[in-house]
């Protein structure tokens, strides 16, 4: 339920800023593959790669945290 969250999040400031999933997956360094998973909700994102795509989207943790409920 959690990945799914974030997954929401990330795939909406994704869009938001433009990228597609490969161009924003070759800026994270990692494979269009693990970018869909988490985008989908079936990886969580690592604490580290949280601080990647909240630098690369230019938002910020608590902007790209999702709410709690």
């Amino acid at each position: 339920m959690e990945a799914e969250k974030w997954g929401r999040r990330i795939r909406a400031y994704r869009k938001l800023k433009g990228y597609t999933q490969e161009s924003f997956s070759k800026e994270l360094g990692v494979s269009v593959s693990i970018l869909g998973e988490i985008e989908r909700g079936n990886r969580m994102p690592g604490p580290e790669l949280v601080q990647q795509i909240a630098h690369f989207l230019q938002v910020s943790l608590e902007e790209l945290t999702p709410p709690e409920e």
